[in-house]
């Protein structure tokens, strides 16, 4: 699945402290204009459990694992602000982060206003829930407990739904046991091309079982939905272990209009595999920039098989296109970057909001 991070930062000094096993950011959050501190402010770290407020002098402190991260700074009625941060920031004194004001073009809030669909709920709120939660078991379990913050927009000419939120949406994966905060960007979908994509910033909370019995099958659920996704690749990649984890990859050569599957012998060498020891940063380049992604140890889901008649049923095939003459820099937690240069197609896809989980899970 893809989520893309688009988004600027006006930067204050803050310190990072190094621990063994991690690292921890302290910083002030402030306006961009005033100077003024930012009290409240939500400051996360993005697809973890981590997070934390600003205090009322605008200051926060958060510990983090090893490992890559977006820091996500939001605030409401600002801009949010998003910062690559990494393990290797352990010994920068000076790095990032203030907000400024939402601006909104008259232009833009009068557009708006001539295509939103005041009854958009009940005319899209099945096809949103399909699409941004998913259509696995664990997407039926899910349920958003403010649908008012959402604001539908349709737009005829070019056939195009958009969906808005006017603050994080709040959700309980009661498949997974956690709850989510979606501070979403956006949602649209084509209907000419029925191409969709949604970017924003999760952050996650762990719910509290009611006894041992729901805690183990969280605890196998949230396996299960780690097992094969993108996260559990990257890791895989990372520790060269792609082979040992159920992961096969292959290059997508393009002739004509046919494409076919050609076996490596060699993963590594195929990616050109380099791992920066004084950073613990892994770089890939391929040689190919079409790589499919088998995974073998689990099958496709019966909602997707049904869905993708022509797929493999013996396992699931994802494939990722890397942007030409660009790397991917992947983190020692399964991080990677730069996730606007990678476009993600197959299983991948049919694993939404729901079957995630935190960068900070471990089996």
């Amino acid at each position: 699945m893809k989520i893309n991070l688009l988004f600027s930062a006006i930067l204050l000094p803050v310190s990072i402290f190094a621990q063994p096993g991690s690292y921890q950011v302290t910083g002030k959050v402030i306006d961009a204009v005033t100077n003024a501190p930012m009290q409240a402010a939500s400051v996360f770290a993005e697809n973890t459990t981590m997070g934390t407020t600003s205090d009322i002098n605008g200051n926060f402190t958060l510990s983090l694992p090893n490992g890559g991260y977006n820091l996500v700074t939001s605030f409401t009625g600002y801009e949010t602000v998003s910062r690559r941060i990494t393990t290797a920031d352990a010994d920068d004194k000076s790095i990032v982060i203030t907000v400024k004001q939402k601006e909104n073009a008259l232009e833009d809030v009068v557009v708006r206003a001539s295509n939103e669909v005041l009854d958009g709920w009940e005319k899209y709120g099945e096809f949103f829930l399909e699409n941004f939660l998913g259509r696995t078991s664990n997407g039926k379990e899910c349920t958003i407990s403010n649908k008012d913050v959402l604001k539908f927009y349709f737009y005829k000419k070019r056939n195009r739904l958009k969906v808005l939120a006017t603050a994080p949406i709040e959700m309980e994966n009661l498949a997974l046991g956690y709850k989510l905060k979606y501070t979403l960007d956006s949602f649209t979908h084509e209907y000419g091309t029925q191409a969709g994509i949604y970017t924003g910033y999760p952050l996650f909370e762990e719910m509290l079982a009611r006894d041992s019995l729901q805690n183990n099958t969280w605890q196998l659920n949230r396996l299960k939905a780690y097992k094969g996704s993108i996260l559990h690749f990257m890791r895989s990649v990372y520790n060269k272990s792609l082979k040992a984890e159920g992961f096969e990859i292959q290059f997508v050569a393009k002739n004509d209009d046919r494409e076919t599957a050609v076996r490596l012998p060699d993963f590594y060498g195929a990616l050109n595999y380099n791992k920066d020891d004084s950073t613990q940063l892994v770089d890939i380049i391929p040689n190919q920039p079409d790589i499919a992604v088998l995974y073998s140890k689990e099958e496709p889901d019966p909602g997707y098989s049904a869905q993708n008649e022509d797929t493999p049923k013996n396992f699931q095939l994802s494939v990722i296109t890397i942007a030409a003459n660009e790397s991917v820099a992947i983190e020692q937690n399964g991080y990677y970057f730069d996730q606007n240069d990678i476009t993600i197609t197959g299983y991948w896809i049919w694993d939404k909001v729901a079957d995630m989980v935190p960068y900070d899970f471990h089996p």
